[in-house]
Order: structure tokens, then sequence, then C-alpha cells
């Protein structure tokens, strides 16, 4: 292997036995149907823990490698994750929409990716809100927030600023968005734009996200 591991084993073994509290743990990406020639056993050999994938746009659109990734991701044991696209329509039945389409969500992070929609009206605060309140009615959890410190800087609502930021920030420090006081997961790499690495052994190029905690703050927060 080129990572110089003979075992994915023993690499979770070396990571766990460095870690550090208050370390970043960089082993999350997140991918959707432009990702790809994928194979998920490289993946997970080169390290990754977590994968989060792109489930549903809007009202109706569903990402097509969704739910077969996901299947061959649980086969490998890699934890999965499923965001939801947001865009200028009713929230809850946004919410339906992702949560019909994610199916079983008990080990599932679940996440709302707000940024601009170039095919469409961009999702308002009040649509956020509502797909945020749909899910934790049904689901008893708050999914993660996506989005850059600019565009979120009108979201800071109480309701949104008390779900987990996942922040995209690629190059340089992160920056917090008006209202949150802490980040969850820094997506600090496009797979082009931001420090390395920006590649991963079995997809190549991809988003790369940095948790902020220990392995075993991440595997917690995953399924809470």
């Amino acid at each position: 292997m080129e990572n110089g591991y003979p075992d994915f084993l023993e690499h979770l073994r070396y990571m766990i036995a460095t870690a550090t509290p208050g370390m970043l743990i960089n082993a999350v990406i997140d991918l959707s149907h432009w990702n790809q020639d994928i194979d998920f056993r490289l993946t997970k050999e080169d390290g990754i823990l977590g994968i989060i994938h792109k489930a549903t746009q809007g009202l109706k659109y569903v990402d097509g490698e969704y739910a077969k990734r996901r299947k061959v991701a649980e086969e490998e044991e890699i934890l999965w994750g499923a965001y939801h696209f947001g865009v200028g329509e009713n929230g809850k039945d946004q919410a339906n929409h992702f949560l019909e389409t994610v199916g079983d969500h008990s080990q599932v992070l679940l996440a709302l990716d707000i940024e601009e929609n170039q095919s469409g009206k961009n999702i308002t605060p009040k649509q956020a809100e509502d797909f945020v309140n749909r899910v934790y009615v049904v689901t008893g959890r708050l999914p993660l927030i996506y989005g850059n410190a600019h565009f979120l800087k009108d979201f800071a609502t109480p309701t949104l600023t008390e779900c987990p930021l996942w922040l995209a920030k690629w190059g340089g420090e992160p920056t917090l968005p008006i209202g949150w006081r802490n980040w969850t997961l820094w997506q600090y790499t496009d797979g082009k734009s931001g420090e390395k690495p920006n590649s991963v052994e079995g997809i190549g190029p991809c988003d790369r996200n940095k948790f902020n905690g220990t392995l075993e703050e991440l595997k917690d927060f995953w399924i809470s």
C-alpha cells in the first residue's frame, strides 16, 4: 500500500495512539455523483473513516449514486452521511424528500448544504429553519449546516445556529460565520484549492474535511 500501513486496522491503531485532546481528525470526505471511478476499499485503507454523500436537492432530485454507494460503504464499515442541497422551495417538503431518500437514518450523519444555487432560487433562512425543524421532529437530531462564512451571515437565526457547523473554507484558517461559536467539520479543500492532502486513494482529488475533536468524539458525534 502506498500509505505505508499494512492494513487499515494498523492505521487506525496508529491514529488512536497518536491522538491528543483537541486535535483535528482528517478522516472525512464528501462526495456526489460528480466523483467517479470510486473504490471504497482503497479509500478505507487510506485512513478515511467517514463519507458524507449528496442524497437530494430541492423537492425531487435524487443523486443517482447515493443508494449504491451507501451499500458499498457500509459493507466496508465506513461511517456514512447524507446531505441535502437546499433550494428556494418549501423547507418542510425538502426535508421530507431528503428523509424519504435516506431511509434508515439511525447510523447516518445528516446535513443541509446552504450555498448559492446556480440553477435557481437560493434557500432562504425561513426555508432552512423549516427543513431543520422537520428533520428534528422526525429523527430527534439536528442536521449539520454546511456553508461558508460569507453566505451563512444571513442565516444566523437561533434555530440554525443551534445546529453543528460544517464550515467551507479553502485555504488559511477557518473563519466562523456570524452566530456560530465553533465548527464541527471544516472542509479545507475541494480537491484543488486549499491545503494538502487534497486527494484520497480510490477516489482521487475530492472534498476533504477535518473534524474538530478526537477519533472517539468523531464516532460518537456521527450517530448522536
